[in-house]
């Protein structure tokens, strides 16, 4: 299989390649010229510049898609600025995402027709499909140093105007190592007609816990709490979520997703989000939301139940998932029980953790048991405006992450039965 090479200018080979420049790979926290320089920006016709943004799809079998595409270009305010990049599983017979329903002689106004030096396809055969992580892992080669960065599911629909929205969330939290990320509410909670948010709610990533056993044993995200936030304004939160995540593109470029983790479904979110982490990434629950998911419930429980799952075709790759387990808990020091012998090394130095924070640091801030594969318990009532109020003030005064050197906190479930 051929796939894009990853974005590496030639102004940086004279310093070892992209990554080597920004801070060489995790070894440091990059300085902030060097996060500023990464990012393009585009020209409308008055000359105004906007700073651009790359979305990244991952769609297996998924006739939702060119929907998605069409909502994402559709609500937002500067489409112009905005460039997706669709990984697309088919079998024969599928709905394509590059094909609109309506052909384009019948409609041009379809996203797919309006824009299509702005939406690049990486078309594969179903049964090539080894998960979503070797899906998302091509998306992130398809970056080509966009300012911002945002990785979505291929079936989701936008609020009006969504880009500056979230652009603007992503200002608030005055900190360039920002990543907004969430599970997506359901559609339910969004006026498809009108392109506008029904509700004030928003998700916020706390709650986890481990599942499985043996070498597949791993800590999953499991259902995460809703509410009105507090503060209107993006919140600190632990977890990293794959279904929504908006950042700037230097977060792509240091935060590949690792090519070696084949038919990993669940487990992908704490790989990416610790790594994240030791590279001096934040993550943060978006003030309100700016897209929305369509779940298999309700009304659309029927149609959604029918799209196939990339396991389908486990019975080819019946022996990959076991040793691919190892590598990602490995990877991020979630697995101190086993031999470093046992599990694949290979590229750890592209696909691995930085220097500027330890996992220990996480699992220490968080409560999380490596040993024992056990957690402390009911750490959402921690995270939101306690863990704003107390970690913020670690905030660097040149907005390059939270300096975690200076938080000594340790969460303990306080709150069990007796």
């Amino acid at each position: 299989m051929s796939v894009p090479k990853f974005w590496d200018p030639p102004e940086y080979q004279n310093v070892g390649g992209v990554r080597n420049f920004l801070g060489e790979h995790g070894d440091r926290l990059m300085t902030k010229s060097e996060a500023l320089s990464i990012g393009s920006t585009v020209k409308l016709d008055d000359d105004t510049e906007l700073e651009t943004i790359f979305v990244a799809i991952s769609s297996y079998r998924d006739d939702e898609c060119p929907n998605t595409v069409q909502s994402i270009f559709s609500r937002a305010k500067y489409p112009q600025r905005i460039r997706v990049a669709v990984v697309d599983q088919v079998d024969e017979g599928d709905v394509e995402c590059s094909k609109p329903r309506v052909p384009c002689e019948e409609d041009p106004t379809h996203a797919l027709c309006l824009y299509p030096d702005q939406i690049d396809f990486f078309v594969m055969d179903a049964t090539l499909a080894v998960g979503p992580v070797f899906a998302r892992h091509i998306g992130h080669r398809m970056y080509r140093g966009e300012y911002y960065a945002m990785q979505c599911d291929a079936h989701v629909l936008f609020i009006n105007d969504w880009d500056e929205d979230i652009i603007g969330q992503w200002h608030d939290a005055k900190n360039e190592m920002a990543v907004l990320t969430v599970y997506l509410s359901d559609v339910k909670s969004y006026d498809e007609e009108t392109g506008e948010s029904l509700t004030e709610s928003r998700p916020i990533m706390c709650e986890s816990g481990y599942e499985s056993s043996g070498n597949y044993r791993h800590l999953r995200h499991g259902q995460q709490p809703e509410g009105t936030p507090v503060v209107k304004e993006p919140v600190l939160e632990p977890y990293w979520a794959a279904g929504f995540s908006f950042n700037r593109g230097h977060f792509v470029v240091n935060v590949p997703y690792d090519q070696y983790l084949p038919m990993i479904f669940q487990g992908e979110e704490i790989n990416m989000g610790l790594r994240g982490f030791t590279y001096g990434y934040d993550y943060y629950a978006s003030a309100h939301s700016v897209c929305f998911h369509i779940y298999a419930v309700g009304e659309n429980a029927k149609r959604r139940n029918k799209v196939p799952k990339f396991w389908e075709h486990t019975n080819l790759y019946d022996d990959v998932e076991e040793k691919a387990f190892l590598r990602l808990n490995g990877i991020i020091d979630m697995n101190p029980n086993e031999d470093p012998n046992l599990w694949d090394h290979t590229d750890e130095k592209k696909y691995g953790i930085g220097k500027v924070r330890t996992t220990q640091k996480f699992f220490d801030t968080f409560g999380i048991h490596t040993k024992t594969q056990t957690v402390e318990g009911h750490l959402c009532r921690f995270v939101g405006t306690p863990m704003q109020n107390k970690f913020i003030p670690a905030l660097r005064t040149n907005g390059m992450g939270i300096d975690y050197d200076k938080i000594d906190y340790k969460f303990v479930d306080n709150f069990k039965k007796k």
